[in-house]
């Protein structure tokens, strides 16, 4: 079976073709990330009308990269939610019309079962069950308990910023660029991540005790930048070193106790953030030994793309229908 996904969230403007939930034909991506980059955060007009431009010639390249035609195609899966309305509609709305005109079945994932599948990509479908993935990127936060194929419980989640989108601040606070988690890595590489003591947050309570909160970390940087006389390149990178070091602290420590509690077989890291090499280093060293660990077979496929779209669809359908 192939599927022809379209994702449209954010601000990347995606089509590929999926063959049997785990092949990948073709993976285009338009980003506007650079457009976003004057204002060091996207901004929803500016990516809704580049969505607009782009959408037509990047479902044309995935078809032509994949080497298929419209008689070829089998299925059509988007993005229907969360993200960005306006984004969203751009979406849905040119995979409803082609849809309708090629008469293909129409498949609607969520963003975050999207990158939940991202991890199949390129990999043989032979995950033993069951798995924990800890979603992480700009807009989400999530951990989830992943007992078969599309059949997910979420255990713990984000009170207030997303890890991503506690990078972007931080970046930006740093003068370091956007977006954050790439430029913070980057720093963080010349920097000492013991220069600073920033707060490691624990949540009270039992039903928050795999929830996360990153707001009073990302004011703790707040604080110690703006208490600075001046910010130098060193202590712009001792800051990142520290910053990251807290948030891979955060997420490995949940993460390794409630796969422990949950008795997995496997953990999964899945969104942008699962590409910080800090972050799969210590989660490697922390989980026990018996439980594997796995994240998205390329660095593409952690960020917002649609062959996630389309393998998460080929399990859908496989799986619920």
């Amino acid at each position: 079976m192939r599927i022809l996904g379209i994702e449209t969230s954010c601000d990347e403007t995606a089509a590929a073709v999926v063959q049997d939930g785990t092949k990948v034909l073709s993976n285009v991506i338009a980003s506007s990330v650079d457009l976003h980059a004057a204002t060091g955060g996207v901004v929803p007009e500016v990516a809704a009308r580049e969505h607009i431009r782009q959408i037509s010639p990047v479902i044309d390249k995935a078809l032509k990269d994949a080497s298929v035609g419209w008689d070829e195609i089998d299925a059509i899966a988007v993005t229907q939610e969360p993200g960005l309305i306006a984004s969203l509609l751009i979406g849905i709305n040119t995979a409803q019309t082609i849809a309708y005109i090629r008469k293909k079945p129409l498949i609607p994932i969520n963003h975050i079962s999207g990158h939940i599948y991202a991890n199949w990509l390129n990999r043989a479908d032979d995950m033993d069950f069951p798995i924990l993935v800890l979603t992480i990127s700009g807009g989400h936060n999530d951990m989830v308990l992943m007992e078969n194929h599309h059949k997910f419980k979420v255990i713990g989640e984000t009170l207030d910023d997303a890890a991503g989108e506690a990078f972007d601040k931080v970046a930006r606070l740093l003068n370091l660029g956007f977006p954050g988690g790439p430029v913070i890595a980057k720093a963080a590489e010349k920097g000492d991540s013991t220069s600073f003591k920033f707060p490691r947050t624990h949540l009270h309570g039992d039903e928050n005790r795999y929830n996360f909160s990153f707001s009073g970390l990302k004011s703790a940087v707040w604080r110690e930048v703006k208490d600075l006389p001046s910010l130098s390149a060193k202590k712009a990178n001792d800051i990142a070193a520290s910053f990251q070091m807290a948030v891979v602290d955060i997420l490995a420590d949940k993460l390794v106790r409630a796969a422990e509690e949950y008795g997995v077989k496997a953990v999964h890291l899945a969104g942008g953030v699962s590409a910080n090499q800090l972050l799969r280093q210590v989660v490697r060293q922390r989980l026990p030994k018996g439980i594997s660990l796995l994240w998205p077979a390329k660095n593409i496929y952690c960020t917002d793309n649609a062959a996630m779209v389309a393998t998460a669809a080929y399990f859908s359908r496989k799986f619920m229908v």
